[in-house]
């Protein structure tokens, strides 16, 4: 288990998770050029083109900054030619940074931004010789099969006295119906209790794992419906990052196998994602 959330970690998902495609293609056609039109058109014939890919970074404003200590953002993006994708992908950015600030709103990757920038300025102002906010993010589309498209998100950062590297985030989106899908979305409802029984035994055992202050204070019961997923041609999985079911807790990867996937996903899902 630990080899392969590595392998997901360091290789950005490349070739476990299908391969992804982080460059820009040279020759595009005359339709790529008109991708709404393009889309559109192939969307009616329930059949969507393989996503093209540039990686840039993020058009964002950062405010002008006289004195030596000024934060450092470095936020790193993906265009394709799908529009709605874009705004998708740029929302669940600003999703990531919001969650590096304690936030859980409703922003837009320039509102999260100014969000974080208004925080790193708070914690200058209590001290002089307080260093500003470092951030690092990077993004890349780990996988994607027929409509479905895997988003990977990974964050370094630099916050007061902490400092993270290489967490990451995971979001799946539907290009077809233009949303984005948690776990329980694809769960077929009266599988639901069978995956929380592949959940719980797994956390169970994470728990035994775990020191004796953080066993005391973890819950009782994971909720799996709305974490971090992701799924391959092996199957879907869950992603608990560090810290993030219990204070110290360390990070929880969840493997379903191809017959439980299979089992518990809705079919009409299940034919198109795996």
């Amino acid at each position: 288990m630990q080899t392969k959330i590595s392998f997901i970690a360091c290789a950005v998902l490349a070739l476990s998770l299908g391969g992804c495609d982080s460059s820009s293609q040279k020759n595009e056609s005359a339709e790529d050029a008109r991708p709404e039109k393009n889309i559109f058109q192939q969307e009616k014939a329930e059949v969507l083109p393989f996503l093209q890919i540039k990686q840039q970074p993020a058009e964002i404003a950062l405010p002008f900054c006289e004195k030596k200590n000024c934060i450092d953002l470095d936020i790193q993006t993906i265009q394709t030619q799908d529009p709605w994708l874009n705004q998708w992908i740029a929302k669940s950015q600003a999703k990531v940074i919001q969650d590096q600030i304690g936030l859980k709103q409703d922003m837009s990757l320039q509102q999260a931004v100014n969000a974080y920038v208004k925080k790193s300025d708070a914690w200058q102002a209590e001290f002089a010789k307080n260093p500003a906010y470092e951030l690092a993010l990077y993004t890349r589309l780990a996988y994607q099969r027929n409509q479905y498209v895997l988003l990977q998100i990974g964050v370094d950062s630099h916050q007061e006295t902490v400092k993270v590297k290489e967490r990451y985030y995971f979001f799946v989106a539907d290009r077809q119906q233009q949303q984005a899908l948690t776990a329980l979305d694809i769960i077929q409802p009266e599988q639901q209790t069978a995956m929380h029984a592949i959940v719980q035994q797994a956390y169970r055992q994470w728990l035994k794992e775990q020191s004796t202050e953080v066993q005391n204070t973890a819950p009782k019961t994971l909720y799996w419906g709305q974490a971090d997923w992701f799924f391959d041609h092996e199957g879907m999985g869950l992603h608990y990052r560090t810290h993030e079911i219990v204070k110290d807790g360390t990070q929880l990867d969840i493997y379903l196998t191809k017959a439980q996937t299979q089992q518990v996903v809705k079919a009409e899902i299940y034919s198109r994602m795996f």
